[in-house]
């Protein structure tokens, strides 16, 4: 009897932390680009880019592993997915690469540097929103005949994506707060707690909204958040949600540095393992589970060997990274 090794738990685990990772990561300084728009001066603009300049664009090394574990490891979810939220992604790809552009030029281009920093402030912001349109796109579910999305490229588009952007813009715009609450010092440190507990309540905002309507939208998402013995299984996750909110909220309020984006962490963490437990073990929503979608056992184990000697490889020097630069930043040190 022939004894085929299931590679799709590992690509599952692997591309979960990979998005993961991407969210909080990327995340952030995203985040940090959004509230740089808000600075009150060119000194504490100064003082935000730093924060992020020696780890920025290796987070974006997360968004290169999640899309191509996705194209190889589960390549039907990939025919489908992507063809469905094509200008979103698009628009994305192109607000982060201006993103990256206006981050380099606002030092080389004196001349013009208050364009470049609209471009770096609003490219955050589309790129953000963007990516929170995919999320209420993929959370709704795609129009399937067989194999292929049959539906408009449009079709991403809805009310209910449009709550999930404006959602993961208050999101990210937390991380970045409670980020640069670590990294600054004095007047523009109280500052940012102030964006932070204002985009708090944005958060917990959606979070409330997207609650509700996800189970409107399904009745399997229902039954496992609100039948009998699930509501045991599931309940923890928003109580820890909550408990990581308050934390948010008292460590913002109460003079604390790390505390705010650790507990940030945390309920990003819980908002994730929330979709999953609406949609797993579907990668394709209401239409493929990740079994189906995946690709043959050889190819998974061909892509395995070389992402289990690269994937070590990019959290060691992700991690060395940001000890070397840990601490405040400075006026004196920085990118130029």
């Amino acid at each position: 009897m022939n004894m085929t090794l299931d590679f799709v738990p590992l690509w599952t685990l692997i591309l979960g932390l990979g998005v993961l990772f991407y969210v909080l990561l990327d995340g952030f300084d995203l985040g940090v680009g959004m509230l740089f728009g808000l600075a009150p001066d060119t000194a504490s603009r100064n003082l935000i880019m730093n924060s992020i300049a020696p780890v920025w664009d290796g987070n974006e090394t997360w968004l290169i592993l999640g899309s191509v574990g996705l194209f190889a490891a589960f390549p039907l979810a990939f025919a489908i997915i992507i063809p469905a939220v094509y200008f979103p992604i698009a628009a994305m790809l192109l607000a982060l690469v201006f993103r990256g552009v206006a981050f380099e030029f606002r030092y080389r281009d004196a001349e013009h540097k208050t364009f470049w920093d609209h471009g770096f402030c609003y490219g955050s912001v589309i790129a953000t929103f963007m990516q929170g349109i995919v999320l209420g796109a993929f959370i709704q579910g795609f129009k399937v005949d067989g194999r292929h999305f049959v539906g408009s490229s449009w079709d991403c588009f809805t009310p209910f994506s449009l709550l999930t952007g404006l959602g993961l813009v208050f999101g990210y715009g937390l991380l970045g707060a409670c980020w640069l609450v670590m990294k600054t010092e004095g007047p523009l440190q109280a500052r940012m707690r102030r964006y932070g507990v204002r985009c708090l309540a944005g958060v917990l905002l959606a979070i409330g909204a997207v609650s509700v309507w996800t189970p409107l939208m399904s009745a399997d998402i229902a039954a496992r958040w609100f039948s009998g013995p699930n509501m045991v299984f599931v309940a923890p996750v928003p109580i820890a949600a909550g408990l990581f909110a308050l934390w948010i909220w008292r460590a913002l309020a109460k003079d604390g540095e790390v505390a705010p984006f650790l507990a940030t962490v945390g309920l990003f963490v819980m908002s994730y393992i929330g979709i999953a437990v609406s949609l797993f073990p579907m990668i394709v929503p209401h239409r493929y589970t990740l079994w189906q979608a995946a690709s043959a056992p050889d190819t998974q184990a061909f892509l395995l060997i070389g992402t289990l000697i690269l994937l070590p490889i990019i959290l060691v020097y992700t991690g060395w990274s940001y000890w070397v630069f840990r601490g405040k930043v400075r006026a004196d040190v920085g990118y130029h």
